[in-house]
């Protein structure tokens, strides 16, 4: 496992952003460049990266290709395109998009976000993003939530079946799965579920925490690693059972000093189970 997270470089350029990024202890990052960015640009960061001993987890997109407006879905389409391209070029192990929504709202709850229809497209708009690139070196994934596909370990299994291609792999979100009392308190063998079902399929993990509130009807919150009720320690003792290449990625911390945080208690927890991160 390579632990990594958000790194905010004075400088510019791949040497101030390897620097920036080693000395967090990180030794995975997202990617710092966007889709479209000079060829000559990417390689630089591709090289430094490499000789700094940086994966580079993911290049995220947070587009809606499944949005009822013809032109956002439109230019949806062309941002997945375009960070496939950029993923397979930088040498990331993904390019990770949500799957979308029907809705208004980009990444919100939708009726039809969960019907056949939806699922239908989304295996068809997925299959014609990778067709496009035709990647070589990484993979078109999807982040799960809590209300839209994939939202179940037999969900994104029945993503993989149908979208039928050898470059659609695997991102693992716990967080975004806890969308019942259930799940909240069964995270533990969500996780277990999750890694026994996908295996090295999985390229890159967010890792974050969940709290459900004592308030109804019922609320459940993404909080601060070790702040929560995730099984943080299930969850890296099954990752470190696969490529110890894998990145395992902190995200949504408001501040530099929560990153920090975060990361300090997740090396304790890997340490506390004879792990290292």
């Amino acid at each position: 496992m390579r632990l990594g997270g958000n790194v905010t470089p004075v400088e510019q350029g791949p040497e101030a952003w390897t620097a920036a990024v080693r000395a967090k202890g990180y030794r995975a990052a997202y990617c710092p460049l966007p889709p479209g960015t000079l060829s000559t640009i990417v390689t630089t960061y591709r090289a430094a990266a490499s000789d700094a001993d940086i994966v580079i987890a993911e290049v995220g997109v947070w587009k809606n290709p499944l949005s009822p407006d013809p032109a956002e879905a439109s230019a949806a389409f062309a941002k997945c395109v375009g960070g496939l391209a950029l993923a397979d070029e930088i040498g990331a192990r993904c390019c990770v998009n949500l799957a979308g929504s029907r809705g208004e709202f980009w990444a919100g709850h939708h009726p039809d976000n969960l019907s056949d229809e939806t699922f239908d497209l989304i295996v068809e708009i997925t299959q014609k993003i990778i067709d496009e690139v035709e990647p070589r070196h990484t993979v078109y994934a999807l982040e799960a939530m809590p209300w839209m596909f994939p939202q179940s370990v037999a969900s994104y299994q029945r993503l993989v079946e149908e979208i039928d291609r050898p470059r659609f792999g695997v991102h693992f979100d716990p967080v975004n799965m806890v969308n019942c009392p259930m799940r909240y308190y069964g995270n533990a063998d969500l996780i277990r579920d999750f890694v026994a079902a996908f295996g090295n399929a999985i390229r890159s993990v967010h890792v974050k925490d969940v709290i459900m509130h004592q308030k109804l009807t019922m609320h459940i919150d993404e909080v601060c690693p070790g702040t929560g009720m995730l099984a943080l320690d299930v969850l890296l003792t099954e990752l470190a059972n696969l490529d110890p290449d894998l990145p395992v990625m902190l995200e949504h911390l408001p501040t530099e000093a929560e990153y920090d945080a975060a990361a300090s208690y997740l090396r304790e927890v890997a340490a506390a189970a004879g792990l290292m991160l």
